[in-house]
């Protein structure tokens, strides 16, 4: 079976988590910092190789409202370049509060605020990614 990846795109980075094989949980594989589009698809093409993924999971930043804000935006055009390049599915999860609560376990944890930094996003991505898997075993896809 093939993996899910799962991001979180932000600005200046973009947490990275991928599935096991059977679906099931999600562990985080990195934090990309963005240095440009085309850097940032080649990274991701080559995880997508090298992890034999099957579908992206690109975490979708809405409003409280359920509107999508400037940051939805870039999500969505960060999503189309990619979607240009790879013959997979990408889907969006809802990611309201992700980097909150990752940033929460992550103070409850009591990391430093440097190494917080350094992880929310790749924790951000896992919340993502384990969100939606957890929806689909619900529905018994």
């Amino acid at each position: 079976m093939k993996r899910l990846l799962g991001l979180d795109v932000g600005d200046r980075t973009i947490g990275v988590a991928v599935s096991d094989p059977l679906g099931l949980t999600a562990q985080g594989i990195k934090t990309i910092r963005r240095t440009g589009i085309k850097n940032d698809l080649k990274e991701m093409l080559n995880i997508i190789e090298e992890k034999s993924v099957s579908k992206v999971v690109i975490g979708l930043p809405k409003n409280m409202n359920n509107t999508l804000g400037p940051q939805g935006e870039k999500v969505k055009k960060f999503a189309e370049k990619l979607k240009s390049k790879i013959d997979i599915e990408i889907v969006y999860q809802d990611e309201r509060l992700s980097t909150v609560s990752a940033t929460r376990t992550l103070i409850e944890a009591d990391v430093s605020r440097k190494k917080r930094k350094d992880v929310v996003d790749k924790l951000a991505a896992i919340y993502i990614l384990q969100t939606y898997l957890d929806t689909i075993r619900g529905k018994g896809e």
